[in-house]
């Protein structure tokens, strides 16, 4: 009878912990990058980093304009130029090519951290309100459905709506 008992015991509480396991799970889905394009204020930041990235372009295309009118300069007059002159004006356009290389790896990094500071408001609004959104739902996990591939979705954890209504978004 004792033994019994404790059988019975340990299956309840099975039972239990089971139940209390799976209602402590709840798992949604979001497309965090529709979310950030369906905010207004992505066309600014957007509007505010081509700006900024074309003051490179046009210095970037500059440099290359210079670079390729000395190399069409070089190649004209390369057969009547002295070793002397003709090597260091070689030194020179692959210096001018180094220098153009260099800038844009740096004008591609900052771009990069412009548009991490301009973006950093946007994805913690966005995070802010899926937070909201998965608490007063219930949801342990959300995923990031742009970045994970679902194979199957149940269209009622698909939280994009919801955190559209609570931002106020279309």
């Amino acid at each position: 009878m004792k033994r019994l008992f404790k059988v019975a015991l340990v299956a309840g509480f099975m039972l239990l912990t089971a139940g209390f396991a799976k209602a402590q799970s709840k798992v949604g889905y979001i497309d965090f990058n529709a979310l950030i394009d369906a905010m207004p204020e992505t066309k600014t930041v957007s509007t505010n980093l081509q700006a900024y990235s074309k003051t490179f372009m046009d210095q970037l295309q500059n440099m290359q304009t210079e670079l390729q009118t000395k190399g069409a300069a070089y190649q004209k007059s390369s057969a009547t130029m002295t070793d002397a002159t003709r090597t260091a004006t070689e030194s020179e356009l692959q210096d001018m090519n180094k220098r153009i290389q260099d800038f844009n790896n740096n004008a591609q990094q900052q771009v990069e951290a412009k548009r991490n500071e301009l973006g950093k408001p946007l994805f913690e609004k966005a995070k802010a309100a899926i937070s909201a959104v998965a608490k007063e739902k219930g949801y342990t996990y959300v995923l990031d459905s742009g970045t994970t591939n679902l194979i199957v979705s149940p269209a009622g954890d698909d939280l994009l709506a919801s955190v559209k209504l609570k931002m106020g978004l279309k």
